[in-house]
């Protein structure tokens, strides 16, 4: 089941902007953002293959949610302008963004392409 983050959950799983110029995940495995909001359509579509790709991948990485209207901050931050928005976050390196309800088999295809988990 993926996680919602808050501002603070955000800072202590993934990156505190705070302490940290520099970008530096602070996760201890690969990680995918779903930056949303309730009323969002594509949201909804993409909502039930990320809640099964948790279940796939379960212990390889993390699946995070993040409603940008209770977040707004973290939506700030991050410069999010269209929603789904998700952040993929390799272990190294920096995190990869694809905007729209990705299809499941390129969401696959970016966890073993850009998250390396198999």
């Amino acid at each position: 089941m993926p996680e919602h983050l808050t501002k603070e959950s955000f800072k202590s799983k993934i990156f505190d902007w705070e302490k940290n110029a520099e970008w530096k995940y602070e996760g201890d495995l690969p990680a995918i953002i779903d930056f949303y909001a309730d009323w969002c359509g594509p949201c909804k579509m993409i909502a039930p293959v990320l809640e099964d790709l948790s279940k796939k991948y379960e212990g390889k990485m993390h699946i995070y949610k993040i409603n940008t209207e209770e977040e707004p901050e973290l939506s700030g931050l991050f410069e999010i302008q269209s929603i789904p928005t998700l952040f993929f976050i390799p272990m190294d390196g920096e995190p990869r963004v694809a905007m729209g309800a990705l299809p499941r088999r390129d969401l696959e295809k970016a966890i073993t392409d850009v998250l390396k988990v198999g």
